[in-house]
């Protein structure tokens, strides 16, 4: 549906002296208060736009963290959605610009009380309803490294496809916007090279993980699952990259254990497509036992045709 406008944005908060603030903008083309949100340009990704608009609206640069819901509305008889994320600033300041003349920061419930639209309210609602402090795990499935029965050598070495390279470096820009600091994978080369430009970009070394590998999953799931919990536990925000023999059946058991619904296909299956992301927040307040809060699936980097 070609004619739906997508749109992005996020909660803004930050830590005071009073507790968790967040920032509501005030338009003065719409002389309204609202969150920070605009529409996807050509070729961006949802996560890619909110830290766009959030530049653009509040002068902060900033790290996604919890995505929290999508909003559907109608904007002159055409449908328009809205997906938000929690964000953090980390640097940049505010000054009045053409779209936006003010920004205040303030506690949640002063916040709501100044929104002019409920869907705003609703959605700093549901920012509330976990820590808004999450850590996140990008689990990443490798992009497309063409049909094993086609590959004659040993298949830990089959390499990506002209397809999966262009996976693997829309897969770049997105990922950066949640800022990770350290990327893991599981030991096969399409695994590492859907990963390895990213890891350049942020100044990391790819961390192999053989417990997220298909062969080794399979033997010892409790093993992969305690390592992705590890890697939730030591960074606020990781990458790992691993198959589609694993994801799954992880998600499975993350979701089991913690309680939380996941998207899944008319079969019931948890999706898995190759170069897709699955965003997941933790709540690692105990760092010996991270759990996972929130899940949230981004089918592919690559934009939707228009």
């Amino acid at each position: 549906m070609s004619n739906i406008v997508k749109a992005a944005g996020a909660v803004l908060w930050r830590h005071s002296s009073a507790g968790s603030e967040i920032a509501v903008v005030h338009r003065p083309h719409y002389d309204d208060w609202s969150l920070p949100k605009g529409k996807l340009d050509p070729g961006e990704t949802a996560p890619i736009a909110a830290v766009r608009e959030l530049t653009e609206e509040t002068g902060y640069d900033a790290v996604l963290g919890r995505f929290l819901t999508t909003v559907e509305y109608s904007v002159n008889g055409a449908a328009k959605t809205v997906d938000y994320f929690t964000a953090k600033p980390v640097s940049g300041e505010f000054t009045p610009n053409d779209e936006v003349d003010e920004l205040r920061w303030l506690p949640f419930a002063e916040a709501q009380a100044l929104l002019t639209y409920d869907s705003d309210r609703d959605v700093c609602s549901r920012a509330q309803q976990l820590p808004v402090d999450t850590t996140t795990v990008l689990l990443v499935r490798h992009a497309k490294a063409g049909n094993r029965s086609d590959w004659a050598g040993d298949d830990d070495l089959r390499p990506l496809s002209d397809a999966g390279q262009r996976q693997a470096a829309a897969l770049r820009p997105l990922l950066r916007t949640f800022r990770p600091e350290a990327v893991y994978s599981a030991p096969r080369l399409r695994c590492v090279q859907t990963v390895r430009a990213l890891a350049s970009d942020v100044g990391a070394e790819v961390q192999l993980d053989e417990p997220l590998s298909e062969q080794t999953f399979a033997a010892d799931p409790e093993a992969g699952l305690k390592s992705l919990l590890s890697i939730a536990g030591a960074h606020d925000t990781a990458v790992v990259c691993s198959q589609g023999g694993v994801i799954p059946h992880l998600l499975d058991m993350l979701a089991e254990r913690d309680g939380i619904s996941l998207t899944r296909k008319l079969t019931g299956e948890v999706p898995s497509k190759k170069g897709s992301v699955w965003v997941l927040s933790f709540d690692t307040h105990d760092a010996e036992d991270p759990r996972l809060v929130a899940a949230h699936y981004l089918p592919s980097a690559l934009p939707a045709p228009s």
